[in-house]
């Protein structure tokens, strides 16, 4: 008599739980996900959202974290099975520090590198998607250039704009020393006045950015994909020959 009852209860309770196939229309939309083959030498990252640093954003922010960024590279880096890395960016910028770190990160890599801008690669997001060895961008994709900006309380003494202009030097010296834009120009758009509403700065459309220099190639996903199997293919050709 007792029995039934937890009987019952454990029916319920078996019930009330999501199955795989459920959970994966609650979580994705559809019932079957395209899965990436344990086979592939390519690692794809995305930075998207906003580029989180020392300072912890608000919960209802899509960010990303460079403390989760860092140790990925390092494991791309160290993984054998890897040989190239797509790096997909839709981010409006973020921490200067955090993002000139990935940017650093990815420059310094031994395999081959390639970016694609997609929505948007804003502000501190320029360094990141110069980074790579060959970058693209798409068609309506957009790149805003403006100066280095602090929020929060800021001292008003002679140092704390020096820290600024210091800082902002290092973007400078990262973006023309990884792209084919010189100093001068990536400057007048960055202080060139009235192409921003409350700002600063100059918003580069697809077209443009290749036209400056920033970026290498007009293109999605496919030329990202090709340019990137082509520089795997050059790395190989060129270790054998100094294995020979």
């Amino acid at each position: 008599m007792n029995q039934s009852p937890d009987k019952n209860t454990g029916k319920e309770e078996k019930s009330s739980s999501p199955s795989p196939l459920m959970e994966k229309i609650q979580q994705l939309g559809q019932t079957n996900v395209p899965q990436m083959s344990n086979d592939s030498n390519i690692h794809c990252l995305t930075i998207v959202g906003q580029i989180e640093g020392h300072m912890q954003l608000p919960p209802q922010n899509k960010t990303t974290k460079y403390e989760h960024m860092i140790p990925q590279l390092v494991a791309i880096e160290q993984n054998p099975k890897i040989e190239g890395l797509l790096v997909i960016l839709n981010t409006v910028g973020g921490d200067v520090e955090a993002g000139l770190a990935i940017a650093e990160m990815l420059a310094s890599l031994s395999k081959p590198t390639v970016s694609i801008v997609l929505g948007g690669g804003h502000s501190i997001g320029v360094p990141i998607a110069t980074a790579c060895d060959y970058s693209f961008i798409a068609e309506t994709a957009t790149m805003t250039i403006h100066p280095v900006r602090l929020t929060g309380l800021v001292i008003g003494v002679p140092q704390t704009f020096e820290y600024m202009d210091k800082m902002q030097d290092r973007v400078v010296k990262f973006v023309t020393g990884h792209s084919n834009i010189s100093e001068e120009d990536f400057k007048d758009l960055m202080f060139a006045k009235g192409n921003l509403t409350r700002d600063i700065g100059t918003n580069v459309v697809g077209d443009d950015a290749v036209k400056y220099g920033l970026m290498n190639e007009v293109g999605g996903l496919g030329a990202a994909m090709k340019k990137l199997n082509e520089l795997i293919e050059q790395s190989k050709t060129e270790e054998k020959r100094l294995i020979q």
